[in-house]
């Protein structure tokens, strides 16, 4: 892809080194900035933003500033205990990553929200026995037969495997998958998850397993 510029926010320095690989992975121009210095002058076509101890009326105000600069994406790092609090802007594309993420997770989530179409890279294709999920292309394929997924299906297993063994509740599903915004109750997961586990087949079904009281989690 041709040189892009990311503008990183935060208001530590605990997650430099983590986002600075872009500068390696996507070829890309890494500006350090905190909120209110010098460097948030810059032009960028991505925001990360670093969400430990932002409130979410301080994340609208920053998409609200996207906004008026001509509406660059926001990539928002937060950590696994805050999910339940997960707020994302309706102002601009957006999209979160767990700060304990890979380098590889943090490339991918850059490049869509970036728009970059480049075939995907070695790390960008997971593997999981006979299923292979494309999380550049949007594509999953069983014993190498494409799967008719939805869009929300496809986005809906793909969260579940890039990020295994961890326990969701439905509710960070929704914000996830459907948007903050979106409406619907909580049964809507289950009914994605039922077709997902039907379309996959029970090797891969057997992967996605049901947390009584939480929610649902991928086993490795």
């Amino acid at each position: 892809m041709s040189e892009k510029s990311v503008l990183f926010m935060a208001r530590t320095t605990r997650l430099h080194d983590f986002v600075r690989s872009l500068a390696e992975s996507l070829g890309a121009e890494v500006h350090i900035a905190t909120p209110d210095s010098p460097a948030a002058a810059h032009d960028f076509d991505l925001l990360v933003l670093d969400g430990d101890g932002v409130r979410p009326d301080r994340v609208d105000a920053m998409a609200k500033w996207l906004e008026q600069r001509g509406g660059a994406p926001m990539l928002l790092v937060v950590d696994e205990e805050n999910l339940g609090d997960l707020h994302l802007p309706a102002q601009v594309r957006s999209d979160f990553i767990c700060s304990g993420a890979s380098d590889a997770e943090l490339e991918v989530r850059a490049r869509l929200l970036l728009g970059d179409t480049e075939t995907a890279a070695v790390d960008e294709v997971l593997t999981v026995d006979n299923l292979t999920i494309n999380l550049a292309t949007y594509q999953v394929s069983l014993d190498g037969e494409p799967v008719d997924l939805t869009l929300m299906e496809y986005s809906l297993l793909s969260f579940l495997a890039t990020h295994p063994n961890r326990a969701y509740s439905r509710e960070v599903l929704l914000h996830r998958v459907w948007g903050f915004e979106y409406c619907g109750g909580t049964r809507t997961v289950d009914v994605h998850i039922r077709r997902i586990r039907s379309k996959v087949g029970p090797q891969i079904a057997g992967h996605i397993s049901t947390v009584r009281g939480v929610g649902y989690l991928f086993k490795e």
